[in-house]
């Protein structure tokens, strides 16, 4: 269903069931899943690949060339999984020669006027708020909400199930399963209403809550809290995954508790 309005490049590639809307661009060096919706006004540019069942809402730009003085031309791809929903505004940027990619997983939903800058990495099942800004370098873990308006600093990683505030200023690492708010912004408890959702058992969320509460709430530096862990529980997917997030971290964690929230 080409619209006669619609512009498609020869080079792409575009399934036979994809619903393309008039006045939407479709530049070189595309690659569009079967059962994908692009509405009107949508501009692809060279190196996306967009998987299968996506809807693309009007004014999207998809692959434009990222806006980093250091990128200098090369090949590169913006990435997006199936079952994705980009609403109308959004622009995702293509990758630098640091990684070559910018990747969005599956079943992931993009709302208004959100930016995904180059080399981003947003994990299956994740909400990106409206008017969230993604700097370059950003890893957002599965199944992680991101509220409106937040502003995430470049090279941040967001955990899995993780859950964070609108219109907050990450300048720091979130570790999963936690939630993210007040300025500058801290840890304000785990995300428990997320998980029961998502079927993890009230035990389960128990030993993740314990965790935290050794890692924020009784004055421990990262170092001794997670000796502590590692001495009194049980290792399991989860202990280890927190641990391996906060001694992986980069730019740090962010702060601890606050009972003033």
């Amino acid at each position: 269903m080409n619209q006669p309005l619609a512009y498609v490049h020869p080079g792409s590639k575009i399934a036979k069931n994809v619903v393309i809307e008039p006045f939407t661009t479709i530049h070189n060096n595309v690659i569009i899943g079967d059962g994908t919706w692009i509405g009107s006004n949508v501009t692809i540019m060279e190196g996306a690949r967009i998987g299968k069942n996506c809807n693309i809402f009007p004014g999207a730009v998809i692959s434009a060339v990222p806006q980093d003085l250091k990128f200098g031309g090369e090949d590169s791809l913006a990435i997006i999984g199936d079952n994705c929903t980009i609403r109308e505004c959004v622009t995702i940027n293509r990758g630098t020669i640091a990684s070559g990619q910018t990747l969005i997983g599956n079943n992931c939903l993009i709302m208004a006027a959100a930016h995904v800058a180059h080399d981003c990495i947003v994990g299956d099942n994740s909400i990106i708020v409206n008017g969230v800004l993604l700097g370059g370098h950003v890893t957002i873990g599965k199944y992680a909400v991101i509220g409106g308006l937040a502003a995430i600093h470049q090279f941040i990683s967001i955990g899995d199930h993780a859950m964070v505030s609108g219109g907050s200023l990450v300048r720091k690492d979130v570790p999963p399963y936690t939630k993210a708010a007040k300025e500058p912004l801290s840890y304000v408890g785990i995300n428990s209403v997320g998980l029961r959702r998502r079927g993890f058992t009230s035990e389960k969320i128990r030993e993740i809550q314990d965790i935290y509460r050794i890692l924020y709430q009784k004055n421990y530096n990262n170092t001794q809290a997670i000796g502590i862990i590692e001495a009194e529980m049980e290792a399991t997917p989860e202990r280890d995954e927190i641990l391996d997030f906060i001694r992986n971290s980069s730019r740090g964690v962010m702060k601890g508790y606050s009972g003033n929230y």
